[in-house]
């Protein structure tokens, strides 16, 4: 996955790179519902074996009502990178309104000494082609 029109943010060596992508043929907007896939691409550039025990999202809409989303893993699993390794899953949101954004943290733990620490994940928009774009 490219960086160009990806959001990422680099926390002890993870690189976590995010990419939203509207989903018009899942959406109904007139039913006031918007839905959206994103990718991730979670990419140890550090010294030391991680793995992903837990997300934690948080995702606002265009009228700043927030939901806030745990869970174990992402997508079933919980990944285990080696230095230079890299994982890749897709996902996907609703929201009431046509825009909004997401962003979060993975809990991560070295397996060699059981040190956790938190890995941001970037923030990240999502916006519809039916959002009324706001010039500030």
């Amino acid at each position: 996955m490219s960086d160009a029109g990806a959001f990422t943010a680099i926390t002890r060596g993870l690189r976590v790179t995010v990419r939203s992508f509207y989903l018009a043929d899942q959406s109904d907007p007139e039913e006031g519902r918007h839905v959206w896939a994103y990718r991730v691409r979670i990419a140890n550039e550090g010294r030391e074996t991680v793995q992903l025990m837990k997300r934690s999202w948080s995702i606002t809409d265009a009228l700043g009502r927030t939901q806030v989303v745990h869970g174990d893993g992402v997508v079933g699993e919980q990944p285990v990178l080696e230095p230079g390794e890299a994982f890749e899953y897709t996902s996907g949101t609703p929201l009431a309104t046509s825009s909004g954004f997401m962003r979060g943290v993975y809990h991560m733990v070295v397996p060699v000494t059981g040190e956790t620490f938190d890995a941001e994940i970037p923030a990240f928009s999502l916006d519809s082609p039916h959002g009324q774009v706001t010039l500030n």
